[in-house]
C-alpha cells in the first residue's frame, strides 16, 4: 500500500467517525491506517520514543492507561505535573536562600584555606540540583565556620603586608614573627570578650546552631563595640536561652532514642529468660528489675546507664545458649530460604506465562495466538473448520474523552463478561488488543459465527452500561471469516478484520460477512 493510499483511507475513516479534518485527528487517524497497513511510518512513533524516556513508573502508567496519541500524551505529563509537590520547590528555594545569605556573610571575612574550599564544595552541591536536607547540611557547615572562626593571627601581619590570601595562617607561620608587647585597648578587649561571648553561644549536646544564634554572633563579630550598649543585653540573653534550648531538646531526644532501645531489648531480654531451661534465681532477679522500671526513670541519665548494664550482663550470661540456638536452627533457615528463591523463580516464571488479560480477565493476544495456532493444526490434520470474529466496540475513543479512562475500562470490562457468556465452552474468546476483542469457534461455519455475533450484539445494544450513575450507550461491530474459505490462518484472521472495518463503514453496530 502506498502512502497516498493511507492519505486517502485517513481521510475516509475521518469521514465515517464524524470527527473534523483537524491536524490532531487527521494524525490519528494517518497513525491507525499505517498501522494496519503494517507499514512503519516514524511520525507514528513518536509517543514510544517519549514514553522510553521516562521512569519505569510513568510507563507502567502509560500502557495501563493504554495512550496512543500525541494529545492523550501530553494530557498525561501535564496531569503528572500538576500533581508535583510544590511544597518540595518551596523547601528547595528557602534553603538555597539561607545557604547563600551565610556564603555572602562568609565572604566578607574570607580569608582562610579551609573556607575556600568549603566554597567551592557548596557552589559544586548547588549546581548539581541538591536536595533541601543536602543544602540544609551545608548551610550548618558555613554557620558552624562562621561562629567558631578566629582570625587573631592576622593582627601580626597588618604591618608587613605580606598576606599569602590563600593560606594566610601558613604565611604567619613561616615568618616566625614574635608580636611585641602593646598595651590592651579597650577595642581589643571587646573583640576578645566578643569572641568569647560567640563561642558560649555553640551549644554543647546539640549538634547544630540556631539561626538567631548565628545572626547574633555574626553581628557581634562584626561590631564588637555593641557590647557597650545597653540593647544588645536582651539579644544575648535571648541566644543564651536558646543554647540551653537547643542542649535541652537534644537531651530530650537522646534520651527518648535510648529509651526506645532500652523497651525493645528489655522484651527480647525477658522473652529469652521466659523460653530457657537454664534461668537461675540471678536472671529471674533481673527480669523482675526489668518489669519494674518506670517510664518516670528514662529522665535520668544514671538511671538508663544502670539499665544497660543490667541487660548487658543478662545478654552476656545467655551469648553461649543463643548463639547455640541459632546453630541449630541454621539449617532450617538455609533451606526455608533456598525454598522461598525457588519459588519466588516460579511465580517470575508464572507472570512471564500468564495468559490473561489484566484488565477483562479474558484470554490476551498471547494466548489468542497459541489457540488459533492449535485449531490452525486440527484443521489441517482433521479438516476440522472454525470461524474468527473480530469484534470492536464503537465510538471507544468518545467513550474515555467524555467520561474517562475508568468509564471506558469498566466498558471493557463489561463486554467482556457479555462476550464470556454468550460463548460456548469449546470456544476461545480473549482481548485482541485495546478496544477489539476475538473469538474463536470451534466445528463453526461463518454463516454460524454471524449467528453468534449476532446474539453478542444484540445482548450489548439491550445492555445497560452504567458508570457512576450515568448510562453510557455503547454498540458493537464485527466480522466474520471461517477457515475453509481461506488459504491460511493469517488470510482468515485479515478477512475477518477487512469485514469489521467494512462494518463501521456501513454505519457501525453491525456484523459483516461474506455470504454464500
Amino acid at each position: 500500500m502506498t502512502i497516498q493510499a493511507i492519505i486517502n483511507n485517513a481521510v475516509k475513516r475521518l469521514r465515517l467517525e464524524g470527527k473534523l479534518l483537524t491536524p490532531d485527528a487527521y494524525a490519528e487517524a494517518f497513525c491507525k491506517e499505517a498501522k494496519k497497513a503494517k507499514m512503519n511510518i516514524e511520525d507514528c512513533n513518536h509517543i514510544d520514543k517519549f514514553t522510553s524516556t521516562l521512569n519505569a513508573e510513568f510507563q507502567k502508567d502509560i500502557k495501563n492507561y493504554r495512550i496512543s496519541t500525541m494529545n492523550e500524551f501530553v494530557r498525561f505529563i501535564v496531569a503528572k505535573l500538576n500533581r508535583t509537590n510544590p511544597t518540595q520547590c518551596s523547601n528547595t528555594l528557602e534553603s538555597q536562600i539561607l545557604l547563600t545569605k551565610r556564603i555572602l556573610q562568609v565572604v566578607e571575612v574570607l580569608h582562610n584555606k579551609e573556607a575556600s574550599e568549603l566554597a567551592k564544595s557548596t557552589i559544586e552541591i548547588i549546581e548539581s540540583g541538591a536536595q533541601p536536607d543536602q543544602l540544609d547540611s551545608f548551610r550548618q557547615r558555613w554557620v558552624n565556620f562562621l561562629t567558631l572562626y578566629d582570625d587573631t593571627f592576622l593582627q601580626s601581619l597588618k604591618a608587613l603586608g605580606k598576606i599569602d590570601t590563600n593560606n594566610l595562617q601558613k604565611s604567619i607561620e613561616g615568618l616566625n614573627i614574635v608580636a611585641e608587647t602593646t598595651s590592651v585597648t579597650s577595642t581589643t578587649d571587646l573583640e576578645k570578650i566578643s569572641r568569647m561571648l560567640i563561642s558560649s553561644f555553640v551549644p554543647s549536646i546539640a549538634s547544630s546552631v540556631n539561626e538567631s544564634i548565628a545572626n547574633i554572633s555574626d553581628k557581634i563579630r562584626n561590631n564588637p563595640s555593641l557590647l557597650e550598649s545597653d540593647s544588645i543585653e536582651k539579644e544575648i540573653r535571648s541566644a543564651i536561652s536558646l543554647r540551653i534550648a537547643l542542649d535541652k531538646e537534644s537531651v530530650k531526644e537522646m534520651i527518648e532514642s535510648i529509651d526506645g532501645v532500652l523497651d525493645k531489648l528489655s522484651l527480647r531480654l525477658i522473652d529469652m529468660i521466659e523460653k530457657s531451661d537454664s534461668s537461675n534465681i540471678e536472671i529471674q532477679g533481673i527480669k523482675k528489675e526489668l518489669e519494674s522500671y518506670s517510664v518516670e526513670s528514662t529522665s535520668n541519665f544514671n538511671i538508663a546507664h544502670k539499665k544497660l548494664y543490667t541487660i548487658a550482663l543478662a545478654l552476656e550470661e545467655n551469648t553461649q545458649l543463643l548463639t547455640q540456638d541459632l546453630k541449630d536452627h541454621s539449617g532450617e533457615v538455609s533451606a526455608l530460604s533456598a525454598k522461598v528463591r525457588k519459588l519466588e523463580k516460579e511465580l517470575e516464571s508464572v507472570k512471564k506465562e500468564s495468559k490473561e488479560d489484566f484488565l477483562t480477565k479474558l484470554y490476551n493476544k498471547r494466548a489468542l495466538d497459541e489457540f488459533m495456532e492449535m485449531k490452525e493444526a486440527e484443521f489441517k490434520r482433521y479438516d476440522h473448520n472454525y470461524s474468527i470474529v473480530m469484534f470492536d466496540i464503537d465510538h471507544f475513543k468518545a467513550v474515555n474523552d467524555t467520561h474517562g479512562h475508568d468509564a471506558g475500562d469498566a466498558v471493557l470490562s463489561a463486554f467482556a463478561k457479555i462476550l464470556k457468556k454468550d460463548c460456548r465452552e469449546v470456544d476461545i474468546v480473549g482481548r485482541f488488543g485495546g478496544e477489539e476483542f476475538m473469538a474463536i469457534l470451534s466445528e463453526t461455519d461463518a454463516e454460524g459465527g454471524f449467528i453468534f455475533a449476532e446474539k453478542v450484539r444484540n445482548h450489548v445494544q439491550k445492555a445497560r452500561f452504567m458508570y457512576k450513575g450515568k448510562r453510557i450507550e455503547v454498540t458493537v461491530s464485527g466480522g466474520i471469516s471461517d477457515r475453509k474459505k481461506h488459504i491460511s490462518l493469517s488470510a482468515t484472521v485479515k478477512s475477518a478484520d477487512e469485514y469489521l472495518y467494512s462494518a463501521k463503514e456501513n454505519g457501525r453496530n453491525r456484523m459483516e460477512y461474506k455470504k454464500k
